[in-house]
């Protein structure tokens, strides 16, 4: 170091401003490589309100907190998740978006033949978030109070019993078509836009059976306007300790459910995808996300990348073959 001239800035100066010039041109450097290094998007392919929704917005404040970055849920809703997946799938595989789905997207392989996005090249998977089997609803003044009741009726009058669901080819819709199937029975198929529709329908009695998550009928059973005739898993949901599995009422096998998961453009880096994958598990198996997803009618998962990647392979071809097998046809 050249000696400080008369009149100039001390030696220690000079070094404390060497110093800081040092440190203001590393600090960005290791911003810039770090990740999340700007705000992360959650799509959810559907409106604000319904289970996706709430499954997203469990785990946002959660993920703000633990990334140290803002994280904004952005409703993209249309042709049965189509549209908002499809903006999941064409953007920037930085680590910067992120999409929430949920049965749907396993049975809209088979329903689109014609998809703008390939679920197995342009997406992967982040982690599964949580498991919400569908209860099993009729009407009050349905001549038949349980499950096998159901199906001994179904089974005397067939095409006398009409069921719901929130649309073709959504999960209560091919829920009731492998339940259908396990049976051996033949029911009408009404189907609605959306599940408020068909539940006032079947509270109305212009239907007889709806199958739904359990968010949207523990509460309607608990005051009596419906019947809850069975669960559709192999155990029983906390929120509703009372209604019994329908493999413990003798259908073996009967499992029917919606799901969410997260998902990320396919190309994100594989430390992004597993470090935000293990961030959604930390959060989903907190003491306190555990109870919201009691009260949901939700089993809480959080699995790895890998395991959902599984899980989405398993339920589209479990659902493939309903959709086959029923001859369901997209609207």
């Amino acid at each position: 170091m050249k000696p400080v001239q008369p009149g100039g800035p001390s030696r220690r100066q000079v070094v404390v401003a060497a110093s800081l010039g040092a440190a203001t041109v590393a600090l960005p450097a290791r911003g810039q490589g770090a990740w999340p290094n700007k705000p992360i998007r959650i799509v959810v392919p559907y409106t604000p309100g319904g289970f996706t929704d709430q499954m997203a917005r469990l785990v946002q404040n959660g993920l703000q907190t633990r990334l140290g970055q803002t994280v904004t849920i952005d409703n993209k809703p249309g042709a049965n998740s189509i549209i908002g997946v499809d903006a999941v799938a064409k953007a920037p595989p930085d680590g910067s978006t992120f999409g929430v789905v949920i049965a749907a997207y396993a049975a809209n392989t088979t329903l689109y033949p014609k998809l703008p996005y390939d679920p197995k090249k342009d997406l992967v998977g982040v982690s599964l978030m949580g498991i919400s089997p569908l209860l099993a609803a009729v009407n009050n003044n349905a001549p038949f109070k349980t499950a096998k009741e159901l199906v001994d009726y179904a089974r005397a009058n067939p095409g006398k019993v009409s069921f719901g669901s929130s649309g073709n080819g959504s999960a209560a819709h091919l829920t009731t078509e492998l339940f259908k199937a396990i049976t051996k029975t033949f029911m009408v198929h009404i189907p609605y836009r959306g599940a408020v529709p068909a539940l006032t329908d079947l509270m109305g009695g212009q239907i007889q059976l709806f199958f739904d998550a359990a968010v949207g009928l523990i509460n309607q059973g608990k005051q009596g306007k419906v019947r809850l005739i069975g669960l559709s898993h192999d155990k029983r949901l906390p929120a509703a300790p009372e209604v019994p599995t329908f493999i413990e009422q003798g259908f073996a096998g009967f499992m029917g459910s919606t799901w969410a998961g997260m998902l990320a453009p396919a190309g994100t880096p594989r430390d992004i995808v597993k470090r935000m994958s293990d961030e959604v598990g930390r959060i989903i198996r907190s003491e306190e996300t555990r109870a919201r997803l009691d009260a949901m009618g939700t089993f809480g998962a959080g699995g790895t990348p890998e395991e959902f990647d599984a899980f989405i392979t398993a339920e589209t071809a479990k659902w493939a073959k309903v959709i086959k097998d029923a001859g369901v046809k997209a609207d």
